[in-house]
């Protein structure tokens, strides 16, 4: 209980509700509870500031009036298509507002949402479509011939392009903009797995904590009423979540179909953005772009970037906010836990490659392969994490381990003496190498702090002698000599010799997700 009025305390301190006024709190609590949030929280957007804008895409924009009245319209045409309530609607699309008003309104005609990866193949959009018991999927027209793979009784709506069939546009022009009667309950959502290992699993979620926000904006500087750029995808639980807090605080939601370092940076400026959120992949992309073009754009209005995804290289991370000022706020969660833990600015300079301190509401322990709490500083360990944001269990019927109420990320780690939180590696990517164990993210780390690495990646390969050792992928950059012999050397002089790479292989890029995840089972063999 106390925790819980630190965090509404802590939602008003940012500025998500007002305890001054609490007869507006009691009706979006009341909404939330039977709409979920983010078509609730347009719905109070809306209310309470009509005329601000909601979204900008490459349409234009639409203010939070438009937002509503447009979803509310595409929620009485889902809803005559006769689907019981809770039948489950899939949206393929990248970000834009078509993806924005099939989120909020599929909540508003009772349906589940699920949010499809971009990436999918035509087998893999019909496994996961069959598995989630999938009615009705909406889609960008690019997605034409992933989606042919659909057996006919699926009926397709697009939500951007032009191709054959009815887009939302035309529902949404041929219906009215009145609201519809408020559910008994949500119909709630199902965000995909990253997939990185096999095909996705769908995390679904029902009911969302109204404290949830708390635990996503606790350590992290949200705009109120200000410009968001969003890099990364909102079908993934890093866009997804920053998006749905933004709209708490009637921010801006600029959105890019496509990632593209140089538009990422003129946005910012155009809109005098407060906050990027992106995946680690986007920042050394945008370093990439060299300070000639990065000084051609005023980002002085940038204060957070938000990032998330994957392993953020503590390089990485200084490099970056060596050009843009302070403002990187590493984020360490996943689908299942949402957010575990956030290093602040100041963390990461002090502590280069911490993942920081979990939010309000949230804790993280270490367990050994006993089940065994772990508590000494330093010592390494199962990352188990325990959230206000309690997990459903995949669509599939399995779940996570959990262990006195936390439950078990995939990772392994340590804290420092300052309770600072380290991320080692993934369990499944250890390798034992003469009887060591060796997690490769430490290797990846320190080669991307080359000054001739772009980015790295590292497996474990089977080795006659030794039973596992490391292979190193590496993208160079144009003045690199690309010669393995300087990358082991610069591995043994840095790392135990049993952490020197056999093979040292140079890519012009590594296979990447959606997400910005490394596709490891996709990196070329020898």
């Amino acid at each position: 209980m106390i925790e819980h009025l630190r965090a509404v305390l802590r939602m008003h301190q940012i500025g998500i509700i007002n305890l001054t006024r609490p007869h507006r709190l009691l009706r979006a609590a009341a909404d939330n509870s039977r709409l979920g949030p983010q078509a609730a929280l347009i719905m109070k957007a809306a209310a309470e500031h009509p005329d601000a804008p909601a979204v900008t895409d490459e349409l234009g924009t639409l203010t939070y009036r438009q937002l509503d009245e447009q979803s509310n319209a595409l929620a009485h045409a889902l809803k005559g298509l006769g689907l019981p309530d809770r039948s489950v609607v899939g949206v393929l699309a990248r970000d834009h507002r078509g993806l924005l008003l099939a989120i909020s309104g599929t909540a508003r005609a009772t349906l589940r949402l699920a949010l499809m990866n971009t990436g999918l193949a035509k087998q893999q959009l019909a496994e996961v479509v069959a598995r989630e018991k999938v009615r009705v999927v909406l889609y960008d027209s690019e997605f034409a011939d992933v989606a042919a793979a659909l057996p006919d009784t699926v009926p397709r709506y697009l939500t951007w392009g032009s191709a054959p069939g009815t887009t939302i546009d035309e529902l949404i022009a041929a219906h009215p903009v009145t609201p519809l009667p408020l559910p008994d309950r949500p119909g709630g959502f199902i965000i995909l797995t990253s997939g990185t290992t096999g095909l996705p699993k769908g995390a679904p979620r029902t009911k969302v904590s109204p404290l949830a926000s708390a635990l996503i904006a606790d350590r992290i500087p949200f705009p109120r009423q200000g410009a968001a750029v969003f890099a990364s995808p909102l079908f993934h639980s890093t866009g997804f979540g920053a998006w749905t807090v933004g709209l708490s605080l009637a921010n801006h939601a600029v959105l890019l179909r496509r990632f593209d370092a140089e538009a990422i940076l003129r946005a910012i400026a155009e809109h005098r953005a407060r906050m990027l959120v992106a995946v680690p992949t986007m920042l050394t992309r945008i370093l990439a772009l060299g300070p000639e073009t990065i000084q051609k754009y005023d980002t002085s209005s940038l204060n957070a970037v938000f990032v998330a995804g994957s392993a953020l290289a503590p390089d990485l991370t200084t490099r970056f906010q060596d050009v843009f000022g302070d403002v990187v706020y590493n984020v360490y969660g996943s689908t299942e836990v949402a957010v575990a833990s956030v290093a602040q600015p100041a963390e990461s300079r002090r502590a280069p490659g911490t993942v920081g301190k979990p939010p309000v509401t949230v804790h993280v322990a270490l367990y050994d392969a006993n089940d065994r709490r772990v508590t000494e500083a330093g010592a390494h360990g199962r990352v188990f994490v325990r959230t206000g944001i309690p997990f459903e269990g995949y669509t599939d019927g399995q779940h996570k381990q959990v262990i006195d109420g936390h439950m078990a990320t995939g990772d392994q780690g340590h804290f420092d003496a300052e309770g600072l939180l380290f991320i080692d590696g993934r369990d499944d990517d250890m390798v034992i190498s003469g009887g060591e164990n060796v997690y490769p993210l430490e290797v990846e780390n320190l080669l991307a702090a080359r000054d001739d690495v772009v980015e790295a990646a590292v497996i474990g390969v089977d080795d006659p002698d030794f039973g596992q050792r490391l292979r190193a992928y590496i993208v160079p950059t144009a003045d690199s000599t690309r010669d393995p012999q300087v990358v082991k050397d610069h591995v043994r002089a840095n790392l135990a010799r049993y952490k020197v790479p056999r093979d040292v292989v140079f890519l012009d890029a590594l296979p990447r997700n959606a997400t910005g995840k490394v596709m490891r089972r996709e990196l070329p063999s020898l």
